[in-house]
């Protein structure tokens, strides 16, 4: 007689969780356990910094109700995994539970990084990523805290000067580079995200780096050297200079690691009947040209949870990544971004349209190559649709064809000004063209103020 088949899934994140439901979709017999030490229940990571401001509760963050993974039969297992023995399949956990399995899959999810600055574990230091580093936030700056230090510009950097910032704590922030996110963004929106964060009484410090973090007596943060000598008094530090796999607990095993889990296209590592996917997973080679070995973004982790979830119910699959999208917030501008559009394009032979609002938080830029073809598109302070971007930059779309059609790209025109219209003109400013500027007589009458 045959046993039921085992597929233990490490992490309840987007990837874990978006590779359990399909499976179960696909597979009405297996059984399925999703094991997370972090949280019994998948929650929106995203929304962490609504909790802290709160706007949110917890368990509002869980886009599933708690019925959910029992009556689709995906058992779920609170626990930290110690170690794995591969020869055996079997998982042990921190708490002694032993967990066996004929198919795993880690989807470990990322950490913080920390690059050995002295004072880095003091308390009061800490990154965001985990409900645990939320936690440990909330009880860090309860009271008591005069000005907090940030290390690092990315999302999360950002994300965590707005919380601070909404309750009311000075904020300064320190960024390595000469702009912020400007090793992903051009200069032009660079500089407008630098704009905005200033205005938004954040004391953003450029190409500064931190040099040490100095602790009292008690242990406790109580200010940051930088590397000019100054020093500031602070007794909050969050550490956002980007994210690792979280893999610390699988190095030195017979799991083939280097950053993170080593995986081919199907998701495979190197033991057998074992696949890594998300943010832990580490592609042998780039899954496209415009795409980095490591996919540490929301949207991919999902990707890779329904690929994965095909090879798991019998249908072997490939991951085909498709056009690049990602969208982030920055503070109160919004930001989405597809397809290629590198933070320096000079020299590469391509051609770039560009045209930013006069109040500074709105911009739109498209790149294109020498035959005019758009390659990508990154637009802030409204948002367009994803559906079109994607055909337009799958059929290789004459960017003058996007522009023509720019109006159909226009996400919920009763709350987005339409500023279609106004890029359409700037684009026959800069490269002519004998298309006629969409016309929109309500959405003008509605918004024409704000245009």
């Amino acid at each position: 007689m045959s046993t039921q088949r085992h597929v233990a899934i490490i992490g309840n994140g987007i990837a874990g969780v978006t590779c359990a439901r399909h499976l179960r979709k696909a597979d009405e017999h297996v059984k399925i356990t999703l094991i997370s030490g972090e949280s019994k229940y998948f929650f929106s990571r995203t929304a962490l910094m609504y909790i802290y401001m709160g706007h949110m509760k917890f368990e509002h963050t869980q886009p599933y109700e708690n019925w959910f993974w029992e009556k689709n039969r995906i058992d779920l297992k609170q626990a930290w995994i110690k170690n794995v023995d591969y020869s055996n399949k079997t998982l042990h956990c921190e708490n002694g539970d032993s967990i066996s399995y004929d198919q795993l899959v880690f989807a470990v999810g990322s950490k913080p990084n920390k690059f050995g600055w002295p004072g880095q574990d003091l308390k009061g230091v800490q990154g965001l990523y985990s409900k645990q580093d939320l936690e440990n936030m909330e009880a860090n700056t309860a009271s008591n805290v005069k000005r907090a230090v940030i290390v690092g510009g990315g999302l999360i950097g950002i994300e965590m000067a707005e919380m601070l910032a909404y309750k009311k704590i000075p904020v300064t922030f320190l960024v390595r580079e000469s702009g912020f996110w400007n090793n992903v963004l051009p200069k032009e929106e660079s500089e407008l995200v630098d704009r905005h964060i200033q205005e938004h009484h954040i004391d953003l410090r450029l190409e500064t780096e931190l040099e040490q973090i100095i602790g009292d007596s008690a242990g406790k943060v109580k200010a940051v050297k930088l590397k000019n000598g100054e020093e500031i008094s602070c007794e909050f530090v969050g550490l956002t200079a980007g994210v690792s796999p979280n893999i610390d607990f699988l190095k030195n095993t017979e799991l083939g690691t280097v950053r993170g889990i080593r995986v081919n296209r199907y998701f495979e590592t190197n033991q057998p009947d074992v696949y890594a996917i998300g943010d832990c997973a580490e592609f042998d080679e780039a899954p496209a040209a415009d795409r980095r070995p490591i996919e540490q973004v929301w949207y991919t982790g999902r990707m890779h949870g329904e690929t994965l979830a095909q090879t798991l119910s019998g249908k072997r699959t490939k991951y085909q990544p498709g056009i690049w999208f990602n969208s982030a917030k920055f503070l109160d501008i919004e930001y989405q971004t597809y397809g290629t559009v590198p933070p320096q394009f000079e020299g590469l032979g391509v051609q770039s349209f560009y045209w930013e609002h006069p109040n500074g938080k709105v911009s739109f830029r498209m790149l294109m190559n020498s035959d005019g073809q758009i390659l990508g598109v990154n637009n802030f302070g409204f948002r367009l649709r994803h559906e079109f971007f994607d055909r337009a930059i799958k059929e290789g779309w004459s960017g003058k064809k996007v522009i023509q059609k720019l109006d159909k790209a226009n996400f919920d025109p009763e709350f987005f000004a339409p500023y279609y219209q106004l890029i359409q003109k700037k684009y026959l400013e800069d490269f002519g063209g004998d298309f006629k500027v969409s016309k929109s007589s309500f959405i003008q009458k509605l918004f024409g103020a704000r245009v």
